[in-house]
């Protein structure tokens, strides 16, 4: 069969395909190889050296702004997949009710929100339920976890919608007309079903939450700095090798998460349901 002549060759998708990896993980790679110069310089190579992690190990300004920035995306991630999946199967299979557009408007606001008015309203209720019922005493972990689970609720909640309205019910119907109850079959058929879903809505909020600057910043407090506004404070400054290094470990263990993530659900949808 003769090819098409307007039809991209072989040669032509894999030049593009090649262009694009590169221009969106040539930084990264550069990032990696530079958190093993020995010059203090982050542009200039001058020799291999391990000094910057040793330094990173020597930061525990860097390293408490890690460690916090993780407890808090893992709290994010776990919160916005359990109330996202929550939402989105009521939007994807419960039938429209009165106040359903502002019940998906006000779960969808914050795709379209600017973080920067988000994190001042979400400021002015803490300081207002503070002032009148004493709670939050002060902004820390709590009120940053209230903040990025609202920002993340929303991308979560249209990955496992969207994943719930593609099922075929046959699975579940037969479930029951045989006599299951709507609760077994939820968790026995529909959520094995959207776990991938659900995994991927997840890595999202985690990965929304590690990022984030603007939300973060308004409502932080005395010892409550996140990663992502300690680097960002000290750009002013000039950054240090040792974010180079504490950047590639970063990466390094997402890419490894990623990737056994991805193999598993490789492998549950081989076996399917």
């Amino acid at each position: 069969m003769q090819r098409a002549p307007n039809a991209p060759s072989r040669v032509g998708r894999i030049s593009t395909l090649t262009l694009g990896y590169l221009f969106l993980y040539i930084p990264i790679l550069t990032l990696v190889v530079f958190s093993f110069n020995d010059s203090s310089m982050m542009t200039s190579w001058t020799g291999f050296s391990l000094r910057w992690y040793v330094a990173l190990m020597n930061d525990q300004a860097l390293l408490r702004a890690a460690s916090l920035s993780l407890q808090v995306a893992f709290m994010t991630a776990t919160a916005a997949a359990a109330l996202g999946t929550w939402a989105g199967y009521i939007v994807a299979r419960k039938p429209m009710f009165k106040g359903f557009g502002l019940y998906v408007g006000l779960l969808t606001a914050p795709l379209v929100i600017p973080e920067v008015v988000l994190g001042i309203s979400l400021l002015l209720l803490f300081v207002e339920m503070g002032s009148v019922f004493g709670w939050p005493g002060e902004r820390g972990l709590l009120t940053i976890w209230v903040g990025h689970t609202t920002l993340c609720l929303a991308f979560v909640t249209i990955i496992v919608q969207s994943r719930i309205r593609d099922l075929d019910r046959a699975y579940e119907e037969a479930a029951l007309d045989l006599g299951a109850k709507p609760l077994h079959v939820f968790f026995t058929i529909t959520l094995p079903l959207i776990a991938p879903a659900i995994i991927s809505g997840w890595l999202l909020a985690f990965t929304l939450s590690l990022d984030d600057v603007v939300i973060a910043s308004f409502l932080s407090g005395p010892g409550s700095t996140l990663l992502s506004p300690e680097i960002f404070s000290r750009v002013r400054l000039g950054l240090k090798p040792e974010v180079n290094a504490l950047a590639t470990i970063f990466v390094v263990i997402v890419g490894v998460f990623v990737v056994v993530v991805n193999r598993l659900q490789r492998k549950q949808e081989t076996m399917g349901p």
